[in-house]
């Protein structure tokens, strides 16, 4: 059985191709908002929330 990985810099790289600047910045911008959420809001309800999004748009976290 072979597994093909894919490191995290080819991913980075084709995203580059594939994305003008506007919409990386956007990315970016939208996971430091994220980011800025859980750390400062470290309310239950609020982090359990971020939480459950962040699930739904299909972003692993553990």
């Amino acid at each position: 059985m072979t597994a093909t990985t894919e490191p995290v810099r080819d991913r980075i790289d084709t995203a580059r191709g594939d994305l003008t600047p506007i919409q990386l910045a956007t990315i970016l911008l939208f996971a430091a908002a994220i980011g800025f959420t859980l750390l400062f809001l470290q309310e239950a309800i609020a982090h359990d929330a971020m939480h459950n999004f962040r699930h739904g748009a299909g972003i692993t976290c553990h």
